[in-house]
């Protein structure tokens, strides 16, 4: 049987085409995704160890920029005594922040978020073991820095020229006295370093005499933990100390967490690929099947039994399987390589290393690929062992009985039904239904599935007369042929309907999302700009007077981030600037005036008081600043002057700047917010880039930036998603073509009359294009249907935690889909219609 089953493949290779390359780009998805994340993970592996190899112990402190303590960090007199210890070469102390250099247009260079500012530490050599200069030396002295090889050549800089740094303050111009290379993280992330002298970089990240950092390299033969042990009695509280072994274990370990979730996802979608390819693998075998009716009869007849006739058939399955994970696998690795090489074009430096190919990968490519094409395969190798032996003297392909057509439409409307119910009691339930709309969406697609090849026939009924009043005898000819197999049809549709079910519904919750920030924008915001960092940090205190400075700026409030304790419970509240917060936000006062925040008054949210039972004119007892705060700890009591209704962008909490000054000597300002005499224009934004030294650090948006910067968030998360589908679509491209390939070898006979009772070639092209159209046309109606009512499920669950959230359908999108499917089976098409038309209709009228 093995060699019957090896001489059916070799027999039919070409039918078997799709069916491999189906596979094989399921294989390549699943293996490059597992190769990938196996070469990222081994070599940051190794660049973490290699950071740390010469270091003994690393101490690390919470000390930053915003903390505002005195005694924050490792103090220099501390650093000595730690150097002092026993088995200590040498301890060198680091200090940290952020820091963006501009270009020579004034951009910004590097994504922000990862730019980075550090000190350099020479050692009695005047060399920094943790840089290494290619050109110059490190700075010695305030006035100098240091940059890094990647940002010098984005910005043009050689040594000696002048660079305009910014850190959250104002710009400052340098000298640029040498570049080097780093395995620093902010670097490979994308970002920028910049290397200042010790002593400046203090003042601008901590104070002088301190450093957030220490690592401790040890003398030879000297033990790590007795070194650890000796050093921990040394530090402030807020300290703490590892090994570096202990360190890079634990930075190997995120790293493996981070690219497991990464994992995770490809195979998600690597998994998607998969099961719409179990749809053209189970349509190819089904239709093999059908077309060897006689020949498996036959091998009844002379004494094969049913066990070795499906036998047979899942023998062709696993040999095609074989080959096609070989393939795949192959090609996986080169999809890892592609993958590696698109980080670094993103601007993402992925650590140098060997292509890592595991056993693992080996093994799930072979498995997957092999264990799906015999699964596809075994309802038709089933049927297969079903054939009579009476039928080899019938030249009538096998079909399906009534009996088990109407088992399937039963199952496929049970389980229709419950997911459905699943669904719509999952949306009633709002936040606490998530579980059960997706497990009902699950049960619903796979109904949907089954009874795809009872609802070809109502719906593609319905486009019958147009096909025929447009397109003629061809259009009649592809509809009537469209639904002569209600199973190979529904095979073929759901292979698509399952991809846009997920991009429908992807986009239905998407585009509502980007119309939901929209409208917050609008409801929420009255400031013509909003100001903040490039990094993600806190402003200084300098640049919001600048702001207020400004010229034309009308209003002018920070929202400066802190935290109050109130009867035992910690409240977050945003201090502000009175009588300008109510310009630059949309604020409706439910009771009290928000006046009364000038007068040292606090006001809250509608939603805290309610749930606290405060309102206005109740006094609470404040506990504010502490030891964590670097100011003094005092308790307060503050008047309630105002309720309002919450501000999606404000904290429950609304108090004074001047109120909050006192307990923190370095506020935390992430955002402020402008509005401007004259609104958003260019003149008003250039009045406000000028006031802020045109820093390449600070962002500054208008309410239009605003929402294309959450929007493009969802629509590049949307593009993502979409990229990661577009495997599963192009699989469910490559089912339609292999289902028209086979049909027209299946009809030769039948376009051969055709052909010779008068329908030309371009008639018999046309009618296999729009069969292919109509079959790809229901399979999308049937996803965008179906991907429409999950998301309104899902939007139903997530309704509460988004305030004006409306269903929003993306018409033009979904026209658009509706097109690309028409699109898809045009295409598809072209190499069967081609076929068809050249057939000889002599020779087809004589073929069985």
């Amino acid at each position: 049987m093995f060699r019957t089953a090896l001489r059916n493949v070799l027999a039919h290779k070409a039918r078997l085409l799709m069916t491999v390359l189906a596979v094989m780009l399921g294989v390549a998805f699943v293996s490059g995704t597992l190769v990938f994340t196996d070469t990222l993970g081994n070599a940051y592996r190794k660049q973490s160890a290699k950071s740390y190899d010469n270091v003994a112990v690393a101490v690390t402190t919470y000390a930053g920029q915003t903390d505002g303590k005195k005694d924050a960090g490792i103090s220099t007199k501390t650093l000595e005594k730690i150097r002092g210890l026993d088995g200590v070469a040498h301890a060198t102390g680091r200090v940290s922040g952020f820091a963006g250099v501009a270009d020579q247009d004034g951009k910004l260079i590097g994504n922000g978020w990862s730019n980075t500012g550090a000190n350099f530490s020479p050692g009695k050599d005047g060399k920094d073991a943790q840089y290494d200069f290619t050109d110059g030396s490190g700075p010695v002295k305030d006035g100098q820095i240091a940059l890094d090889q990647d940002s010098a050549d984005k910005g043009k800089y050689r040594v000696g020229d002048t660079v305009r740094v910014a850190t959250n303050g104002p710009v400052k111009e340098y000298t640029l006295s040498g570049v080097f290379t780093t395995e620093d993280g902010a670097v490979n992330a994308g970002g920028s370093l910049v290397l200042f002298d010790t002593p400046a970089a203090q003042k601008l990240y901590l104070q002088p005499g301190y450093f957030k950092d220490v690592t401790i390299a040890a003398a030879a033969g000297a033990s790590d933990q007795k070194i650890l042990d000796a050093v921990e009695p040394l530090l402030p509280k807020d300290a703490g100390a590892q090994t570096g072994k202990q360190l890079a274990a634990d930075e190997a370990k995120m790293t493996e967490q981070g690219l497991s979730t990464l994992n995770t996802v490809l195979l998600v979608f690597a998994g998607i690929s998969l099961f719409v390819g179990i749809f053209l693998i189970a349509n190819t075998f089904t239709m093999l099947v059908a077309q060897r009716t006689r020949e498996l009869a036959l091998m009844r007849a002379v004494g094969a039994s049913r066990r070795q006739v499906k036998r047979s058939v899942m023998l062709e399955a696993l040999v095609v399987g074989a080959i096609a994970s070989v393939i795949g696998f192959v090609l996986g690795i080169g999809l890892a390589t592609g993958l590696r090489s698109a980080m670094t074009s993103f601007g993402a430096k992925v650590p140098a290393g060997p292509l890592i190919i595991s056993p693992t990968a080996i093994i799930a490519a072979v498995v997957v690929g092999v264990l799906v094409t015999v699964l596809a395969s075994w309802l038709p190798a089933r049927r297969a062992a079903k054939i009579p032996p009476v039928a080899a003297m019938s030249s009538v392909h096998a079909v399906a009985t009534t009996k088990s057509l109407v088992v399937r439409n039963s199952i496929g409307g049970a389980i229709t039904l419950l997911g459905a119910v699943g669904i719509a009691a999952g949306a009633a339930l709002g936040k606490d239904g998530r579980v059960i709309i997706g497990t009902g969406a699950f049960f619903a697609l796979i109904g949907v599935i089954i009874l795809i090849p009872l609802l070809s026939r109502p719906v593609i009924a319905l486009a019958g007369p147009l096909l025929r009043r447009v397109f003629g005898v061809s259009g009649k000819l592809a509809g009537q042929n469209a639904v002569r197999n209600p199973r190979r049809t529904g095979a073929t549709a759901s292979a698509l309907a399952i991809g846009l079910t997920l991009v429908t519904g992807l986009s239905v919750l998407g585009v509502t999302l980007g119309r939901a920030v929209d409208k917050a924008t609008t409801d929420n915001i009255k400031a013509d700009y909003l100001v903040t960092m490039a990094g993600g940090g806190g402003l200084d205190k300098s640049a919001l007077d600048a702001l207020e400075k400004a010229k034309g700026a009308g209003a002018v409030s920070p929202k400066q981030t802190s935290s109050l304790e109130i009867k035992g419970s910690w409240h977050s509240v945003s201090a502000v600037t009175p009588g300008a917060v109510e310009k630059v936000f949309h604020l409706e006062t439910v009771s009290g005036s928000l006046a009364t925040l000038s007068k040292g008054q606090i006001a809250i949210d509608e939603e805290m008081a309610k749930s606290n039972g405060w309102k206005a004119g109740d006094t609470l007892p404040a506990k504010f600043g502490g030891d964590s705060d670097g100011g003094k700890a005092e308790t307060k009591n503050l008047t309630v002057g105002a309720v309002y209704k919450a501000n999606e962008l404000l904290d429950p909490m609304l108090l004074s700047t001047d109120v909050l000054a006192p307990f923190e000597p370095k506020p935390y300002i992430p955002e402020v917010w402008v509005k401007m005499d004259g609104g958003a224009t260019a003149a008003n934004e250039k009045a406000l880039v000028d006031a802020l030294g045109d820093s390449p650090a600070m962002s500054i948006m208008d309410q239009q930036d605003i929402r294309n910067m959450f929007g493009g968030m969802i629509n590049t998360l949307l593009n993502i998603m979409y990229g990661l589908l577009a495997m599963a679509l192009i699989i469910a491209v490559l089912g339609v073509i292999n289902t028209l390939a086979m049909s027209v070898f299946e009809r030769q006979q039948e376009i051969g009359m055709l052909r010779a009772i008068g329908l030309d070639r371009r008639k018999v092209k046309r009618m296999i294009r729009l069969e292919a159209v109509v079959i790809s046309l229901f399979g999308a109606l049937i996803g965008i249907g179906l991907g429409s009512f999950v998301a309104w499920a899902i939007g139903e669950s997530i309704r509460s935690d988004i305030p004006g959230y409306v269903l929003v359908m993306p018409w033009d999108r979904i026209g658009i889909f509706l097109l690309l499917a028409g699109v898809v089976g045009v295409l598809a098409a072209l190499w069967p219609a081609r076929s068809a038309a050249k057939l000889n209709m002599l020779t087809a009228i004589k073929t069985e």
